[in-house]
């Protein structure tokens, strides 16, 4: 009876074994947040190959008061890509070849992982069709960056069910900012960095009708946007935030939990204080309950580069989920 059971149980082991031959076990992708690993070959880093992909992925990152690189860019030659230096979390692979495309993969040589391959058969081609597949380029980096920002962000999470209730939605919010201020149209969220410098989110919404489409759009947006800033956010001897004049917003769309959604980018101010900083501000679509839920981020860091910073608050308000 005991050599049957023994038989049994290694056809067993040998069973799972064969199952698995086809499993592929990728250790874990490492990197800091929005750095890319360049592989190609120095001639073509160093030449024109090179600077198109820092025009297009180191070009300034939108809304921020000082220049900083979208992505920074760490190149590898091709001969030496192995072993360590596949790990890193995004990658940008370009190769002369006898064919032409553009390639996005996931999880090649770790997990998490987005490997872009640009394919061509001359340098030109190339540079072609990076300018051609830049934002393709931009948002599959994007997305896989924001993944990452939110899996570190959910190991500890702020306990927000009162404003989530009172709002209509959910989010992921570090357990390391604060509620500044609760009402039941209005939320400030709050985190202290150094030496009175913080990171702050504010929720609200307001109706449907309130933004016009077309060349209305941002006006609107940045008219609502001070009027809250001005009204809910509390200054000193009638000092308040507004948007700065100087830096013309930015305006693009997005998509937020499947829905629509308009992103503005720029600058506030508060005049007389010298204190100024980037903001970033969504107005989400909610038909349902016939409304844009805006959920705005912004920093107030001085002689600090701010590219990070607005890159956490971007990947918290990309959690949002309408109720």
């Amino acid at each position: 009876m005991k050599h049957i059971i023994y038989l049994f149980c290694l056809l067993l082991v040998l069973s799972c074994d064969d199952k698995n031959d086809n499993v592929r076990y990728l250790t874990a992708s490492s990197g800091n947040i929005n750095s890319i690993s360049v592989v190609a070959d120095n001639v073509l880093w160093e030449g024109k190959v090179g600077e198109a992909i820092r025009k297009t992925l180191a070009a300034p990152a939108k809304g921020l008061p000082q220049d900083e690189p979208m992505f920074s860019l760490k190149q590898i030659p091709t001969p030496v890509f192995n072993g360590f230096a596949t790990k890193s979390r995004i990658i940008l692979k370009v190769e002369k070849t006898d064919t032409t495309a553009v390639v996005i993969n996931k999880d090649v040589y770790a997990k998490p992982q987005t490997v872009v391959t640009v394919k061509g058969k001359t340098n030109q081609e190339i540079i072609d069709l990076i300018k051609e597949n830049e934002l393709k380029i931009i948002d599959a980096f994007t997305k896989q960056e924001v993944a990452e920002k939110l899996r570190r962000i959910n190991k500890s999470l702020l306990k927000d069910e009162d404003m989530e209730n009172a709002l209509g939605f959910t989010i992921d919010i570090p357990s390391a900012y604060k509620i500044g201020k609760a009402e039941d149209d209005f939320y400030w969220v709050r985190k202290a960095l150094s030496n009175n410098k913080t990171m702050d989110l504010m929720f609200y919404s307001y109706p449907l009708d309130s933004i016009r489409q077309g060349d209305s759009t941002i006006v609107d947006i940045i008219k609502m946007r001070d009027k809250i800033t001005a009204t809910k956010i509390p200054g000193e001897d009638g000092i308040i935030m507004q948007t700065e004049d100087a830096y013309v917003p930015s305006l693009f769309n997005a998509i937020i939990d499947n829905k629509p959604a308009y992103e503005t980018r720029g600058v506030w101010e508060i005049e007389g204080a010298y204190m100024a900083g980037p903001f970033i501000n969504y107005a989400i679509e909610d038909k349902v309950n016939n409304r844009y839920l805006v959920a705005e981020g912004y920093v107030y860091a001085p002689s600090l580069d701010k590219r990070e910073y607005v890159f956490e608050l971007e990947s918290i308000i990309k959690s949002i989920k309408l109720k």
